[in-house]
């Protein structure tokens, strides 16, 4: 059945996470709700966003076609793409077979597109061998985005793996030559050739590279339940594939490699194959 579900409440049970609106469903006919019969989710969320929510224990959850994995407490996680339009549609099936629809508006954004003419073809289009190694690289990160570990990493009050001038925004897009390009996938931190990168949460490493075509020395590190980070244009990488990762321990450093003009660190992050957005992931812990 679809619920309309009431007013605020904080996401207590949710290890790291700051207080936000929620909305909070209750079983029928009951004026006392034990903590772990709720359901609570944002009321709504923007473009890019990471939504955590809670649902009572050994529930069954789905978004958009896939199954999402309650951790024992209850938590789960999903991301909303930067062009989403919503509102974002979670089932949840109680243990006892009940079954609830709740809706999280979705509040759209305002995407900068910026058009710019002149640009060498040979940059708008690669060649044929460049255009198949790319291809060949993004589907090889595109793998390890697919991991669905059982660790709640994700969790965490994420912290910034550099400081630094913010220099490109998750969500913005270019327009070369009259031809459109993938909206930027991340948010570039301008800081020196060398600055330490270090791990905004914990994870674990699953796809390290120093030199793709596109991203340079590039690195994945995995934050559970379909969350990750992706780190590019790296001048060092201090962590191999399968290692554990401490939040704040160091795992890079800023470069300029791949196809960057200049030194910063691009930091993406996904939920599987939706890109979202790391700024209101930060906005999330404060």
């Amino acid at each position: 059945m679809r619920l309309a579900l009431p007013a605020a409440l904080a996401l207590a049970a949710l290890t790291a996470c700051s207080a936000a609106p929620a909305r909070e469903s209750v079983a029928p006919n009951s004026s006392v709700v034990p903590a772990d019969t709720r359901i609570v989710f944002p009321t709504s969320v923007q473009q890019g966003a990471l939504v955590i929510g809670k649902v009572p224990p050994g529930s069954s959850v789905r978004y958009r076609g896939r199954n999402l994995r309650p951790t024992p407490y209850g938590s789960v996680v999903f991301g909303v793409g930067r062009d989403e339009s919503g509102p974002a549609s979670v089932e949840v099936t109680f243990p006892g077979g009940q079954a609830q629809t709740l809706e999280v508006a979705v509040t759209p954004r305002d995407w900068p597109v910026e058009k710019i003419d002149g640009v060498p073809p040979a940059t708008v289009e690669p060649p044929p061998d460049i255009a198949a190694r790319i291809e060949r690289e993004q589907a090889q990160v595109s793998a390890a985005r697919e991991r669905d570990d059982d660790r709640a990493d994700f969790a965490q009050a994420f912290v910034w793996p550099v400081q630094g001038r913010i220099s490109g925004r998750f969500g913005n897009q270019r327009v070369y030559n009259g031809t459109p390009k993938s909206p930027h996938s991340g948010m570039d931190i301008a800081a020196p050739n060398g600055t330490a990168v270090q791990a905004p949460a914990s994870g674990i490493v699953t796809f390290a590279s120093p030199d793709l075509y596109l991203t340079g020395g590039t690195l994945l590190l995995d934050h559970g339940h379909g969350v990750s980070s992706n780190f590019l244009h790296l001048s060092r990488i201090d962590v191999k594939v399968g290692d554990r990762v401490n939040q704040g321990q160091i795992i890079g450093a800023v470069g300029a490699t791949g196809r960057a003009t200049g030194p910063h660190l691009h930091w993406g992050m996904n939920w599987f194959d939706v890109r979202i957005d790391p700024l209101l992931v930060l906005e999330r812990g404060k």
